[in-house]
């Protein structure tokens, strides 16, 4: 079996406020684009979950969320006699905010889901989702949906038509903790932070009714915003310079960080302005040692290929 897992990027992400369970409470619009990784799912007869990769520096041990994804999945379904070998062909970059790790579980959790025949529903595979991390349900369905809790709490938005695109950016030599960003940004906001439900549901009502996501790809541009840009930003040159470039670039719609960082892009109302924005800049950007990526915003999560 053959299943395909992309990214996502943060069109919207803001911090709310702590939840009493001492996550932050976040109101974000997440969204799938045409970056993927691929995971080959082959039988194993010796009840083992098994995985290589083509990154020699990805741990393929029981501390990556692919295996965990396995397990978890056999545990809740009490088929322990199952096994698989996996093997995973990363594209999307590691580290980079970009979900990279959280949709390779969620393709684990559909692939392994079909290939064992466990038969659960998509609401039950998000459930188990849930407990692999808080990007993770967003990623078995993807698209374009409004996530709130930590982010595990979904709205699908239905998406008809839309054209839009974004030229990526990440120095791969710089990894940013999400911990340590979701720490600073409370050392600087704890003040403004919202204590209460109702308070919450106030912002989320406010994010729902956004004339730009009524229907995204219309006349508005997305204004992209991200409550973890300034203070990431701040303490990290390559992404005040990435976002510093992609300003630059011409017919750009604005340019953000994708969740903690350090990955940054530029929207475009189309692929070709993207492509043709990076081949206007591509010097630059590779003097100044990012990788970049050209992707389509895609209403498509992970995708079983082949079976």
């Amino acid at each position: 079996m053959l299943v395909s897992a992309p990214a996502k990027i943060n069109l919207h992400l803001e911090v709310l406020g702590f939840r009493t369970d001492g996550f932050h409470e976040l109101a974000m619009v997440m969204q799938s684009i045409d970056l993927v990784d691929q995971l080959e799912i082959k039988e194993n007869r010796n009840g083992l979950i098994t995985l290589q990769c083509d990154v020699p520096e990805l741990s393929t041990s029981n501390d990556n969320l692919i295996i965990r994804s396995g397990y978890l999945l056999r545990d809740k379904t009490g088929l322990t006699e199952l096994g698989a070998e996996i093997h995973l062909k990363k594209a999307i970059p590691i580290g980079a905010g970009l979900a990279g790790g959280s949709t390779d579980a969620a393709a684990a959790l559909i692939g392994l889901n079909q290939f064992w025949g466990t038969g659960l529903s998509l609401d039950q595979l998000e459930v188990l989702a849930s407990e692999l991390g808080s990007d993770v349900p967003f990623c078995l369905a993807g698209g374009t949906q409004l996530c709130f809790g930590r982010g595990e709490v979904l709205e699908p938005q239905l998406v008809e038509e839309m054209s839009l695109a974004i030229l990526l950016v990440k120095d791969p030599s710089v990894s940013v903790s999400t911990p340590w960003a979701y720490g600073k940004f409370r050392e600087t906001e704890f003040k403004r932070y919202l204590t209460n439900e109702l308070d919450f549901e106030s912002r989320r009502k406010s994010l729902r009714r956004a004339d730009w996501l009524n229907p995204l790809g219309g006349k508005i541009a997305p204004p992209l915003h991200n409550d973890l840009n300034k203070v990431v930003e701040e303490n990290t040159p390559s992404v005040k310079e990435a976002l510093s470039l992609l300003r630059e670039i011409p017919q750009n719609l604005g340019a953000a960080m994708s969740g903690s960082g350090p990955s940054c892009f530029a929207l475009f109302s189309d692929l070709t302005k993207a492509q043709a924005g990076y081949s206007q800049y591509r010097d630059r950007l590779e003097k100044a040692g990012f990788q970049s990526w050209c992707c389509a915003l895609s209403q498509q999560g992970v995708k079983i290929e082949r079976h």
